[in-house]
C-alpha cells in the first residue's frame, strides 16, 4: 500500500519579467498561481505548479526555427499539473535513495546523467511513495507549460539573457549583450517565472519529455498527449536546452533527439501529473 505522505496547497506570488530585442527589461507584472507541495520526507518538498488548460500553437511559424519543429499546429491541452523545477538531486536521492553521478554536484541543482529510463524509474517510485499518478510531460504539454500564452521565441519575450537563465552567454540570440557562460547547472529557482509559474525552462538542464521522437510535426495529435510510434523507436524527446548551448537550442519549440538508455551530462527532468490541479 502506498504511503501518503504530507501534501499542501497554496498560492504562490510570483513576478514576470518581458524584454526586448536589446534585452532590456520593458514590463514587470505579478502573477498568481495555485502550488501543490509534495513533502518527501521532513524537509524534501517537491512543488507542483496548477497549469490551466487551453489552446495554442505548437511548433515554428513556417520560416523560422528547424526543419523537426514544422508544422506549425494547434494542439488544445487539458489541465494537469507540472514541476515547478527540474527535479533536483536532494529530490531523486528522497526517492530514489541514491544519486547518479552528477556533474554538478549540489543538493538544489537539477540531476543531471538520468536516461529516460531512469527518469521514468523515479516517477513509478514516486508515484508508489505518495499515492498520486507522477509522469513524464507529453512534448505538447511540456511547450505548452513553457510557452505560458507566450508567442515569441522565449517565454520572456523575442530574446534571451544570462541574468535571465542559464546558457552559454558567449554567444547571442538577436541584439542583447554578451552574458555569462557559468559551465554548469546553477540551483533551482534562482531565475524568474514564467506567466504559469514555472522556473529554469529555458537553458540550465534539457528535460525528457514522454514522447517516443518523430522527425517532425506531420500527423502529430491535437490534443496534448503523448505522441505513440508505431514503431519501436529507441529515441525520445528533450527539451529546453541546458548550460552549454546556444540560446537559440533554448527557445521553447527547440527539440533534441537522445537515445532513451542516455544520461548525458546535460540532461534532466520534470514530473508531471494529472492526480491534481484541476
Amino acid at each position: 500500500m502506498a504511503a501518503q505522505t504530507k501534501f499542501v496547497e497554496q498560492e504562490c506570488v510570483f513576478e514576470v519579467i518581458k524584454v526586448n530585442r536589446e534585452g532590456q527589461v520593458i514590463a514587470r507584472r505579478t502573477c498568481r498561481a495555485r502550488q501543490f507541495t509534495e513533502m518527501l520526507g521532513d524537509v524534501v518538498a517537491l512543488e507542483m505548479i496548477a497549469i490551466p488548460g487551453g489552446a495554442f500553437e505548437m511548433g515554428s511559424p513556417a520560416g523560422q526555427g528547424y526543419e523537426d519543429e514544422h508544422p506549425q499546429h494547434c494542439v488544445t491541452v487539458a489541465p494537469f499539473s507540472m514541476g515547478r523545477y527540474p527535479v533536483t538531486q536532494e529530490q531523486w536521492l528522497a526517492v530514489m535513495g541514491e544519486l547518479p553521478r552528477c556533474r554538478s554536484k549540489g543538493a538544489k541543482k537539477p540531476v543531471d546523467r538520468v536516461s529516460w529510463r531512469d527518469a521514468e524509474a523515479f516517477c513509478r517510485k514516486l508515484s508508489a511513495q505518495t499515492g498520486r499518478a507522477y509522469r513524464l510531460p507529453s512534448e505538447a504539454q511540456w511547450e505548452y507549460a513553457c510557452r505560458a500564452g507566450a508567442t515569441t521565441p522565449f517565454y520572456f519575450g523575442e530574446t534571451l539573457t544570462t541574468d535571465l537563465a542559464n546558457y552559454c552567454g558567449e554567444h547571442t540570440y538577436l541584439l542583447e549583450p554578451k552574458g555569462i557562460y557559468r559551465h554548469e547547472t546553477t540551483e533551482v529557482g534562482r531565475f524568474p517565472s514564467n506567466a504559469f509559474g514555472l522556473a529554469d525552462l529555458h537553458g540550465t538542464i534539457w528535460e525528457w519529455c514522454a514522447d517516443p521522437w518523430h522527425k517532425d510535426y506531420t500527423g502529430a495529435p491535437v490534443d496534448g498527449g503523448v505522441w505513440p510510434s508505431a514503431d519501436k523507436v529507441p529515441y525520445r524527446v528533450a527539451r529546453g536546452g541546458s548550460w552549454h548551448d546556444v540560446p537559440d537550442v533554448c527557445r521553447c519549440a527547440t527539440r533534441l533527439r537522445l537515445g532513451a538508455h542516455e544520461g548525458d551530462d546535460l540532461v534532466g527532468f520534470r514530473v508531471a501529473s494529472s492526480s491534481f490541479g484541476r
